[in-house]
């Protein structure tokens, strides 16, 4: 898909992937009463790339700036179009700190925090969404996850009882 056909959807989003010592850089948010984790980003402004985007997410997120280093994730909509571009984000040895969300009121804050959290402190539910934002294209944790055995796990509560294949 290209810019101009990007910057027609209603809201493309843009997303920084950062990795350091086989960690993520995640923010935590909070809507109401739920938490959870996220990479730093955001909705693509007018007039700027999605490259530019997603150092800019990242910058106001996390306080970093960062160098793209290349596409990893694309995302489709429901209607299969590119609806989210991750990028993978060099940052050096710079250290994020909490940023904002200029477009959030300050006194109700929706970013709560940013950690380098590795896989096993992502909760599932977050951490399926790593997976569809491409990080196993980041070196190392492809060689992660393959070391993981066949185990198969899935939560016992709030679920089904049948599989999702047959439903």
């Amino acid at each position: 898909m290209s810019l101009e056909e990007l910057k027609k959807r209603s809201a493309p989003r843009v997303q920084a992937l950062v990795s350091r010592d086989g960690r993520v850089l995640m923010a935590k948010h909070r809507e109401g009463d739920q938490q959870y984790w996220c990479l730093p980003g955001g909705a693509l402004e007018t007039d700027e790339s999605p490259e530019e985007g997603a150092v800019r997410e990242l910058r106001e997120e996390a306080g970093v700036d960062g160098r793209i280093v290349r596409l990893v994730g694309q995302a489709p909509d429901d209607r299969g179009e590119v609806d989210t571009c991750t990028y993978w984000v060099e940052i050096g040895d710079q250290e994020p700190v909490l940023g904002h969300d200029p477009e959030v009121d300050p006194d109700c804050p929706i970013l709560i925090g940013v950690e380098w959290l590795a896989l096993r402190e992502i909760p599932e539910r977050d951490r399926v969404f790593l997976w569809r934002a491409g990080l196993l294209r980041v070196p190392g944790f492809l060689d992660e996850v393959a070391s993981w055995g066949d185990a198969i796990s899935y939560p016992a509560t709030g679920c089904s009882e049948r599989s999702p294949s047959s439903q």
